[in-house]
């Protein structure tokens, strides 16, 4: 495993072991308050109840955005839809855990449909407002750009004569550009030892790339020629699969063009 995986997977654990423990804060907080008339019960059944109901949030709605990023340009759509529908589906489990959790384990009854419709309503709002934090989080913690970089620890310059684009990745990436991908108004720049976020278009990426070989294969992706590894055909879907198992789309109007420069 490469030290910029291993730095990868560290900062991930770092990230996950923070955020349960903000979670489990916010449960405890919230036991404390009593609140949509919790208060009446017992403090250990409320602290089992809202660190439950923080944890089970965080479990089902901070993946979304996650997810939305690698679905939307498979299926060619806007991240916010894919975001949406994740919203809407969490919220099915979500608003059965709450309308069950606080009822236990001898006022348990099923509600109406207007009630169970009304609950989920709000269940859905909170989540959707919790997916935007989550969102908007992840966002804050990635990488703003930057045109200087330290020179590596031996000394050499050889990031000087690479594009300028490479000038806004850690040194610990290398230099070694696989492939772009766009997420909203961010840039994943894969190398071969990692990834990372830059806050730029993609456009404006590729136009940093000047003399490098590779082409755009969808509109959220930019792949670097000698990066293709295999090309994976799903029916008439096409997929590029890269070095460390990455696989970019290939859009439909694209794969003539990459099939008359003997891409495929």
């Amino acid at each position: 495993m490469g030290q910029g995986e291993q730095s990868e997977k560290r900062q991930k654990l770092r990230k996950l072991l923070i955020d349960l423990a903000c979670m489990g804060v916010i449960g405890v907080v919230l036991a404390l308050i009593g609140p949509f008339g919790s208060f009446q019960d017992p403090l250990a059944l409320r602290l089992i109840v809202w660190v439950g109901f923080a944890y089970l949030g965080y479990f089902l709605y901070a993946p979304i955005d996650g997810v939305a990023q690698r679905l939307a340009p498979a299926l060619d759509l806007p991240v916010w839809a894919v975001r949406f529908v994740g919203v809407m589906v969490a919220s099915l489990p979500m608003s059965v855990a709450v309308w069950i959790l606080p009822r236990l384990p001898d006022r348990l009854r099923w509600p109406d449909a207007e009630t169970a419709l009304t609950q989920y309503f709000y269940v859905a709002v909170v989540g959707g407002m919790i997916t935007l934090l989550f969102t908007l989080a992840q966002r804050g913690s990635v990488s703003e750009p930057t045109k200087d970089q330290p020179l590596p620890e031996d000394g050499s310059t050889a990031k000087e004569s690479a594009p300028r684009f490479i000038d806004r990745l850690p040194p610990q990436l290398g230099t070694d550009l696989l492939a772009l991908e766009m997420e909203d108004h961010y840039v994943r720049a894969h190398t071969r030892l990692g990834s990372e976020l830059v806050l730029m278009r993609l456009g404006d990426a590729m136009a940093e790339l000047e003399g490098v070989d590779g082409r755009q294969v969808h509109r959220s992706w930019w792949v670097a020629r000698d990066a293709v590894e295999e090309v994976r055909r799903e029916g008439r879907n096409l997929r590029l699969v890269l070095a460390r198992g990455i696989e970019a789309p290939v859009s439909r109007n694209r794969a003539s063009e990459l099939k008359a420069a003997g891409w495929l």
